[in-house]
């Protein structure tokens, strides 16, 4: 697979179940969101304004992804919800589509923009990478078929988690009720949402 495919693959909606181990505090948060993505073409005005943003030539990028995402994590205060958007750059490295450069208007971890990396591995599986100036992130995702995707991350630095997400897709929009927040925990610890994903969401 190229790293193009990914993003491809992810086209569309689905609902993620989302388990977090907070390292430091030896305890697990469970999550569920809801995820829309959509493939951007290399022409896109929206991946030129990203490349430029960074100083790269927008005829060097691949493509790119528009994501939003919303939902709740167990920990979250009464009426606080997980939900954004960004969109995804991918820039590879000379001529290896299979590696390169992971660009977005802005970071989880900062709010400046931030320049990530990423590499198909021999087992198909599209591994993400981010260093901060306070802390690192490495995540990757893989598709046992196409209507499952799943993800791990882990976050090293100012927070310690370690997160595991079983995403389904969502073959049919539905108008039943939001997202369903899981159930409350016995203490409510409110954690940034970058500190459960690379990618935030």
């Amino acid at each position: 697979m190229e790293a193009m495919d990914f993003f491809q693959m992810s086209e569309g909606r689905w609902i993620s179940q989302r388990t977090t181990h907070h390292l430091a505090m030896r305890r697990t948060e469970l999550g569920q969101l809801e995820i829309t993505a959509s493939v951007l073409e290399a022409t896109d005005p929206k991946v030129v304004e990203i490349c430029q943003m960074h100083d790269v030539d927008p005829a060097r990028a691949i493509g790119g992804a528009a994501v939003s995402w919303q939902g709740s994590m167990q920990w979250d205060e009464a009426g606080q919800t997980q939900e954004g958007a960004t969109v995804l750059v991918l820039v590879p490295d000379s001529d290896a589509a299979q590696s390169g450069q992971l660009l977005r208007e802005k970071g989880y971890a900062e709010t400046s923009p931030v320049v990530g990396h990423y590499q198909v591995d021999d087992q198909d599986g599209l591994i993400l990478t981010t260093d901060y100036s306070t802390m690192s992130s490495v995540e990757r995702f893989w598709f046992p078929n196409a209507t499952t995707r799943i993800r791990t991350s882990t976050v090293i630095g100012l927070s310690n988690t370690a997160s595991f997400c079983v995403e389904t897709r969502i073959d049919v929009p539905s108008e039943s009720s939001p997202v369903s927040s899981p159930e409350s925990a016995p203490e409510a610890i409110a954690i940034p949402a970058a500190q459960y994903s690379a990618l935030g969401w």
